[in-house]
């Protein structure tokens, strides 16, 4: 072996520990890709509603100012107005002034109120992501329970009365529910308080320091306020899972009763596993079906606060938009759709990523859908 070939074979072997880190990390990379085409794929579909929200605002007839002020601006007045919001300019120049806005989070100022558009949203969403949240996370949790009640005991009449209700999923509208349950807790047995806000009207409201108002009242250390927070939220939170978990329900219990027939059920139960990890094993392979159906339940959930926080004069992101739409306020309105969408999609995104963690079947499928 001359030297020169000694050499090479010491630096192929010197090299040989690199090139293995580098293929790890390449291969990690990746395995970790639907990640990126999941966060891409939710950017694409945002920055498509973007413009879509700019354009379906801009084709309601009308003069949102003239709307707004109730006709009393004309003239010169209406004029100095148009100008000062940019409404004037072409349809180009708003767009672009829409976009820079949007990149800087400067939504513009509310034509209804005079105040910036951003500021409000601060105010105004955490306190419906708190709402939908809470309604979101019971909701969850009485759809695991109704389930395991249901395949636990497939004859117990209870269980047919849940499967009856799974069936029902979406038949009656939340307005109805909320309207029923406020004659029935409110009026009739006094149970809840007034639907007249979130706090009652004798206590002090706390220092904001995250926008979520039962978060801030416990930082305050102020029990009476989180106490009220806790009551008003109370009913609206039932009547969103009242109306809304027979479709987890539902998903789950067909994914219950597929993966009880399955080979690997059969098996676990052939070689004598225990009730409990039989249990487990089932809900194991049946939840990324739920969780992916947790995405859809929050769209359902945001696009129902818009109802139940007029209903409950709750004062969120929902009852806002009810206000822009009645002051023709395109500001707020636009920014309402701009936020609710991101909203969604994050929403999405995370169920996405979720089921690909639980079932790495499923990253194949996004992949292929994508």
């Amino acid at each position: 072996m001359t030297a020169e070939t000694t050499i090479v074979i010491t630096e192929t072997q010197e090299n040989a520990p690199s090139r293995h880190v580098s293929g790890a990390v390449i291969a990690r990379l990746r395995a970790n890709l639907w990640i990126a085409r999941a966060a891409g794929t939710a950017i694409v579909n945002f920055l498509i509603f973007v413009v879509v929200a700019f354009f379906l605002v801009k084709m309601i007839p009308g003069d949102p100012l003239v709307s707004a002020s109730g006709g009393q601006l004309s003239g010169a007045a209406l004029e100095a107005a148009r100008d000062s919001y940019g409404l004037n300019d072409s349809w180009i120049s708003q767009f672009g002034t829409y976009l820079h806005g949007l990149a800087t989070f400067d939504l513009g100022s509310s034509i209804a109120t005079g105040r910036p558009v951003a500021d409000d949203m601060a105010t105004r969403v955490p306190a419906t992501i708190e709402l939908v949240g809470s309604g979101l996370f019971f909701g969850a949790l009485v759809s695991l329970a109704l389930s395991y009640f249901v395949v636990t005991r497939p004859k117990n009449l209870i269980a047919g009365a849940v499967r009856s209700y799974a069936r029902a999923a979406g038949a009656v509208p939340e307005y109805v529910i909320g309207i029923a349950f406020l004659f029935i807790f409110f009026a009739t047995l006094h149970w809840v308080p007034a639907p007249s806000g979130r706090l009652d009207p004798l206590l002090m409201p706390p220092p904001q320091v995250t926008g979520f108002p039962i978060l801030d009242a416990l930082i305050a250390g102020d029990m009476p306020a989180a106490s009220s927070y806790v009551a008003h939220l109370f009913l609206p939170v039932v009547v969103m899972v009242v109306a809304h978990s027979a479709i987890l329900v539902k998903t789950l219990i067909l994914s219950l009763d597929k993966e009880i027939d399955s080979p690997a059920t059969r098996f676990r139960i052939a070689s004598g596993a225990p009730r409990r990890t039989v249990l487990l094993g089932i809900y194991r392979r049946a939840l990324p079906t739920a969780v992916a159906m947790l995405g859809m339940v929050f769209g359902l959930l945001l696009g129902g606060a818009v109802v139940l926080e007029s209903l409950f004069g709750l004062g969120g992101l929902g009852q806002y938009a009810v206000d822009a739409v009645k002051a023709s306020d395109v500001y707020a309105l636009r920014s309402f759709l701009v936020v609710t969408a991101g909203l969604c999609l994050a929403a999405y995104f995370l169920t996405d990523i979720a089921t690909g963690l639980l079932d790495p079947r499923r990253r194949s499928a996004r992949k292929q859908e994508i």
